[in-house]
């Protein structure tokens, strides 16, 4: 039965303060670290491939891991970030008195973030993908985004999109997935290299 690996980027400067979307900010020091490690983490790991969102700082995470395993990295617009519309480049300070950000967060199964996505769509994406690469029967590694991992999780335990938040994603952390037919099992959820 294949394992899918799921991994979050490493940190940038904006984590925590920004909603980054779908900008192209780099790995910061400290994130650069942090894929690194999370490469030693599976140095020991069997990948035939190496899935990432087309966002620099994924790439980046995946990069490290891909020279350490000599393998190419396919990006895939399927495990982008989500589209966040008309929040995305606020920081969460901003955010804080939005409406509809208020909505987004309360309403996950159902609100679109204004000019963006829902997180229906992204959860249908993200798993048609996992699926596809879980049917070709070899181990794989998507390296993507907080929020499209809680997505993925949420759905494989059957928890509502309003849940995720239940979900600890940290940066450089890494979910895995065992997949058999329509059979899906958490093998490990948010497991870090580091402290």
């Amino acid at each position: 039965m294949p394992l899918i690996h799921l991994a979050r980027h490493g940190h940038h400067d904006e984590v925590g303060r920004v909603l980054s979307g779908r900008s192209d900010i780099a790995l910061s020091v400290a994130g650069t670290r942090e894929a690194q490690e999370l490469a030693g983490l599976l140095a020991g790991t069997q990948l035939a491939s190496i899935h990432s969102s087309p966002r620099r700082r994924t790439m980046q995470t995946a990069e490290a891991v891909a020279m350490r395993k000599e393998l190419a990295i396919l990006p895939a617009p399927e495990l982008d970030e989500i589209d966040f519309g008309a929040f995305t480049g606020r920081t969460f300070g901003e955010l804080e008195n939005d409406v509809a950000w208020g909505r987004w967060n309360a309403e996950r199964a159902t609100f679109r973030c204004p000019g963006g996505e829902t997180m229906k769509d992204v959860t249908e994406r993200a798993c048609r993908f996992i699926f596809s690469l879980a049917a070709r029967d070899e181990p794989a590694l998507c390296v993507t985004h907080c929020d499209v991992i809680r997505a993925v999780v949420a759905h494989v335990l059957g928890l509502a999109a309003d849940r995720i938040f239940m979900i600890d994603c940290d940066p450089a952390s890494l979910t895995t997935l065992s997949i058999e037919g329509g059979a899906v099992r958490l093998v490990t959820l948010n497991q870090r290299a580091g402290p």
